[in-house]
């Protein structure tokens, strides 16, 4: 399942819990979507940001991915 579809799937959830609610298994469905979503979310982020180049005022240049995407976050 790709991601449009996950997020479409999420949707339906949604809409079906605030009219009939959901079953025992589509909650756990509607929870694991979430979740790889958030990951999918937090993933394309961090790539974003570590490819973030700063310039420092003497004119160097640092990427910021290099410099602190190896420090754990946890």
């Amino acid at each position: 399942m790709n991601l449009e579809e996950k997020i479409k799937r999420i949707n339906e959830l949604y809409h079906k819990s605030q009219t009939e609610g959901l079953t025992e298994a589509e909650k756990k469905e509607q929870a694991v979507l979430r979740q790889e979503y958030v990951a999918n979310v937090r993933a394309n982020l961090k790539a974003q940001l570590d490819n973030i180049d700063m310039e420092n005022p003497d004119g160097s240049v640092v990427n910021l991915g290099e410099k602190y995407g190896q420090k754990s976050h946890s």
